[in-house]
Order: structure tokens, then C-alpha cells, then sequence
């Protein structure tokens, strides 16, 4: 990789060549790292991909008038030509009212050490060892596993710096590991064959779970699936593991947008500071935690990260906003600019969580007479704008407190604000894999659509 004082004077040199150009604001996104990718299919290598990423953005206003753009290209005929380019579009573009920076006393003025950035380098055999114990393990742990869709590993290690025309020039380091396996397994004529997977990853290398544990755990989740059927159409609690109640908090996400919430596309529009959920649920959007994926000193647009609370013991107490979408909605921005090299910053979260609760998934299980335990869901039939909730869904039936057996080829069905608020169990069983995480949930009542 570059050093970051390459990086740092590569930014601030376009900066002041897009101000020589008519610019009156910029900024400057530099990415620069490496990734490696490797699928391994009974042990045989089925693809392996190894890059190295050095990518720079600019984006200039003129006025109220903006344009962005990205190259690959560092040369200096490049850049000055990006820097033309740029300008010259911003020119003509129409006027937004609402464009521009971040004022500029807004701006991070610390860059703390979130502990994202691992320097363990690892060699393409190794990587290549890690995917295939991962998939040996899968397919030693049961003799009902007969096949496999490939075990994957990657990783990732790069630096950012993000620079702007009010002076703001910040960096960071982050890196990322992860494994995964999917392996196939065969039952009896009547059980048929099904599929499933499990996966790991982590900032550090060393914190990563073994490739051994994964592949387990894979093998565990596909064969406890032999034998799904239908259930009958009905209304029943429902339970998110923990993937799965992942899935709803980034429902949760799109719906908290600024740009949704400008736009009129979202469900939750006029919703700031009233009940959304149970009193006992309390969701948190936290840019600092140490190691977090979503974790960084600064956002998108140079602004501090922060730790805030999104939903305040059931209450909805803050949208996600950067600094174009707080503006259209009359707010600051919460410092949830996200930005891609050569993108305009638009709006993610951090690293947005769920606060767990104190009841163990096995006991929330055996709270459930009769109900749905959902390990998958497909499709995306999910209406934004009305909360109108349908997806298909595999798992399993619970009976009398007790997994009693698989199901698949069910839609579960309901508006994603009567779940929010019929939200009846939330467990302890928090886990980071990504940005979004949550403990197993409980919901009251939802409409199984089966047989």
C-alpha cells in the first residue's frame, strides 16, 4: 500500500487543484488496498481472485452546482484531467439549493484508534488451507453431508483518507477476515437433500473463529433441514434467530433513511420520537465501538462518528442523516454519511444493534406452544413506503417449547410496524458478523401462509 503521507499530499494537491479550477468547495476520497478471495469445491481451487485497489474520487462545487468523479489513473495528466472533467460538469449542472459541505466547524478534529486494522499477512496458501479445512470439516462432521457448494475465505486490509477544502485531511486503517462453507446433504427418499451454510469473520485474524467450528456448524444447520415440509396456513408467534432479526433491524435501517424520509418513501415519516416498539427495546447506532465493522474515526463527509441511540425504550428518537438529507428534513446530520470512491455520500449505519435482552434463545423457544422458528428468509417482498411485510421462509415448527421439525416453502406475512411493536421476547444471544446485528426476537403473532 501507499504511505499515508503519499495519500495525504495526493489529496491535498487535487484539492488545490480543483480550487485553481473555479471550484469553491471540494473533497477527495483515496482508497488503497488489498483483497484475496478464494472458493475451494472438494478441495479443488474453483476461484481465486487477489486485487489491489487504489481508487481516488473527487467531488467539487461550484456554487450550488456539483459533479463528481473517479480514477484508477494517478498520473498527473489524469488527475488534471479529473480535475477539468469535474468542474467543467459542475458548471453545468442544475443548482441545489441544498448542496455543499459540512460547515466547517463541524468537522472531526481527533482521529481515534478504533482497533480496526490487523497487520497479519497471510500467504495465498494459507488462505487456500483455511477455505478447504473449513470444508473438510463440513463434510467429516456428518456422513449425511454428500456434497458441497464450495467453502470461501477472504480477506482484506486497506487505508482511507478523506480530505476536504475546509481544511479536514483524515486517514485510517481498517482489514477484515472471513470463512464460509455450504455444504449439500443427503437424507432418505423422504427426507430428500437440502443445503445450507455458516460463515465467521472479524477485524482481526486471530479473533476469527477456526475454519474447523465453522464447517461444523454448517454441517449442523444443513442436516438438521433433512425432512422440511409445509405447515398449515395460520397466525402464530413467529422467532427471528439472530440472522434473520438482523434482516428486520436493516428494514429498520432503509426506513430511518434521510433520503427515505425526504422522498416520502418510507413508512416511518412523522414518526421522530413516538412508541415504535415494546419499552423493553432499545437499538443503538455506535460508529466507535473498537473492532466493529461499521466502525471509523470520521464519516463520509469528515464529521466525528458517534455512539447514539436510535430507539430510546421503544421510542424512536433519531432518523440516520448525513448532511444533504438532514438539510431537505431541516436536521443536522447524525453522522451517517457513507461513501463510496467517486460516489456522493448518501446515507448507512454504523455498527446498529439491538441491545440484548436476558432470556436465553432455548427459553424463548419454549415460550412458543406452537409457532415458526425461522433460520431463512427469501425474497424482498418489502413495501417501504407502506410497511406492508411478505416474504418466503424456511426453519423450524416449534411444539409445546420444542423444535419439533423443519419447515419450508411458508410465507410469513405482516406491516413491519405492528412487528416492531409486537416485539414479545428479545434474547442475550448478541453477536457481531457485520454492520447490523441483533439477538434472537420474538414476535406475538404473524400470518404462516402453507398449505
Amino acid at each position: 500500500m501507499a504511505s499515508e503521507a503519499n495519500l495525504v499530499e495526493l489529496a491535498i494537491d487535487l484539492l488545490a487543484r480543483a480550487k485553481k479550477r473555479g471550484a469553491t468547495e471540494a473533497d477527495v476520497v483515496v482508497a488503497d488496498g488489498d483483497t484475496f478471495d478464494v472458493q475451494v469445491r472438494l478441495s479443488a481451487v474453483d476461484r481465486l481472485t487477489k486485487a489491489r485497489e487504489k481508487r481516488l474520487g473527487l467531488r467539487v462545487f461550484i456554487g450550488k452546482r456539483s459533479a463528481s468523479a473517479s480514477t484508477s489513473d494517478f498520473s498527473h495528466e489524469s488527475l488534471d484531467r479529473v480535475v477539468s472533467d469535474t468542474c467543467s460538469l459542475a458548471s453545468a449542472v442544475a443548482e441545489d439549493t441544498m448542496s455543499g459541505l459540512p460547515s466547517a466547524d463541524l468537522m472531526a478534529h481527533t482521529v481515534p484508534d478504533l482497533d480496526l486494522y490487523d497487520p497479519t499477512k497471510l500467504d495465498t496458501d494459507s488462505q487456500i488451507a483455511l477455505a478447504r479445512r473449513a470444508e473438510e470439516a463440513a463434510l467429516a462432521a456428518d456422513p449425511r453431508i454428500t456434497n458441497s457448494e464450495g467453502a470461501d475465505f477472504s480477506s482484506y486490509a486497506g487505508r482511507v483518507v478523506l480530505a476536504n477544502s475546509h481544511g479536514f485531511v483524515g486517514d485510517y486503517r481498517s482489514s477484515s477476515f472471513s470463512v464460509s462453507v455450504s455444504p449439500i446433504a443427503t437424507g432418505t427418499e423422504a427426507e430428500g437433500m437440502q443445503r445450507d451454510y455458516w460463515y465467521a469473520a472479524q477485524r482481526k485474524f486471530a479473533r476469527l473463529d477456526s475454519p474447523e467450528s465453522v464447517g461444523k456448524e454448517a454441517t449442523r444447520r444443513t442436516v438438521r433441514r433433512l425432512g422440511a415440509r409445509k405447515v398449515p396456513t395460520q397466525r402464530a408467534p413467529v422467532i427471528f434467530d439472530q440472522e434473520m432479526a438482523g434482516s428486520l433491524l436493516g428494514n429498520l435501517c432503509s426506513a430511518i433513511s434521510g433520503y427515505s424520509l425526504y422522498k416520502g418513501a418510507s413508512f416511518l415519516v412523522g414518526q421522530l420520537g413516538k412508541p415504535l416498539f415494546p419499552d423493553f427495546v432499545t437499538i443503538y447506532d455506535d460508529g466507535l465501538m473498537p473492532g466493529g465493522f461499521g466502525s471509523r474515526p470520521f464519516d463520509g463527509e469528515g464529521l466525528p462518528s458517534r455512539r447514539q441511540t436510535v430507539v430510546d425504550r421503544g421510542v424512536l428518537s433519531t432518523y440516520l442523516l448525513d448532511s444533504y438529507s438532514g438539510r431537505k428534513l431541516g436536521m443536522p446530520s447524525t453522522g451517517n454519511a457513507s461513501r463510496g470512491v467517486g460516489d456522493n455520500p448518501s446515507v448507512g449505519p454504523t455498527n446498529f444493534y439491538l441491545a440484548p435482552g436476558s432470556a436465553a434463545p432455548d427459553d424463548i423457544i419454549r415460550s412458543v406452544k406452537q409457532g415458526l422458528y425461522i433460520t431463512e428468509l427469501i425474497g424482498f417482498g418489502i413495501n417501504m413506503v407502506t410497511g406492508d411485510y411478505s416474504r418466503g421462509a424456511a426453519g423450524y415448527w416449534i411444539e409445546n417449547g420444542e423444535l419439533a421439525y423443519p419447515v419450508e416453502e411458508i410465507t410469513i406475512a405482516g406491516d413491519l410496524k405492528e412487528m416492531f411493536a409486537h416485539i414479545e421476547m428479545v434474547g442475550s444471544d448478541l453477536e457481531f458478523r457485520g454492520r447490523i446485528a441483533s439477538p434472537t426476537i420474538k414476535i406475538s403473532d404473524m400470518m404462516i401462509a402453507g398449505n
